[in-house]
């Protein structure tokens, strides 16, 4: 009779107490226009995160990621969220990485007090890139005059439309190293004296497969989320996902306002341009 009554799905949970996991994917690049498919933004995901943490008897929160990177100041507000919350509410945390944790992607997964890795995962790349065109020599040949006023001498720091100057690179050098500093501080911390190597090997934005990140101390080890639980908490062990709602328009609708279409196609462009400096 116990075994029917166990059997029933929310009678047989109570009586059980089947171990829960809390599980938040993030996948995509990081931006704070992550409203799109597939973006991650601390506005779309932070409800979500803190919805995971205050889940009731929940055992661990893991992150699933998948992410090439993306802004830094999103990585910070996103990975501030969860160590808020792990901390509130006591809860330890766990990165499971799948193709990509590189640059923010990685800066999140540091987030988490372990990182669990694919032996093929790509992993690392602790820099900071920047990168854009100049058009001046196409507006030149095509006889297209351009006409740029500013109040402020550094207001038009890199105009792709000017010729690139001395002044604003080594402007523009500056402000990455200042990130790169902060990323570096960050990973430090989150990863301390597990991390083996040289910092000339560690954070020059060098990417590694899985096993490798292990080897470096990067991550802690091999495995995948289902099976590290299952091993930790036994074959009963729940996964309650928790992930951004959509907009209202789109879940009933299925489908994007024509005014939208545009930015649509150069958020897909941009991201793919993201997950092929992997390969992906």
């Amino acid at each position: 009779m116990k075994d029917f009554i166990c059997d029933l799905p929310i009678i047989g949970d109570f009586m059980e107490h089947r171990p829960k996991v809390a599980v938040v994917r993030l996948s995509g690049v990081i931006s704070d226009n992550g409203t799109r498919k597939g973006g991650i933004s601390y506005e779309r995901y932070a409800e979500a995160i803190e919805d995971a943490f205050a889940l009731r008897d929940v055992r661990e929160v893991a992150l699933v990621i998948n992410s090439p990177g993306g802004a830094p100041a999103q990585c910070s507000l996103l990975s501030g969220v969860i160590r808020h919350c792990a901390a509130e509410k006591k809860v330890p945390v766990s990165a499971f990485v799948e193709d990509v944790a590189a640059s923010g992607g990685y800066w999140l997964a540091c987030a988490a007090d372990k990182i669990f890795v694919q032996a093929s995962s790509i992993v690392g790349s602790i820099g900071v890139i920047a990168a854009g065109f100049g058009f001046e020599d196409f507006i030149k040949r095509h006889d297209i005059k351009r006409r740029l006023y500013t109040s402020g001498k550094d207001k038009s720091l890199l105009d792709p439309f000017s010729p690139e100057k001395k002044a604003d690179v080594e402007r523009l050098k500056a402000i990455q190293a200042e990130i790169h500093a902060q990323f570096i501080a960050w990973v430090q911390e989150r990863r301390g004296n597990r991390l083996k190597g040289k910092d000339s090997e560690l954070f020059e934005g060098a990417i590694w497969t899985g096993s490798t990140a292990v080897g470096m101390g990067v991550a802690d080890g091999i495995g995948d989320l289902r099976g590290v639980y299952r091993d930790k908490y036994g074959e009963k062990v729940r996964f309650i996902n928790f992930g951004p709602e959509k907009p209202l328009y789109q879940a009933l609708m299925g489908v994007k306002a024509r005014g939208g279409a545009v930015g649509e196609a150069i958020g897909t462009i941009e991201e793919r341009a993201f997950w092929q400096r992997f390969g992906l």
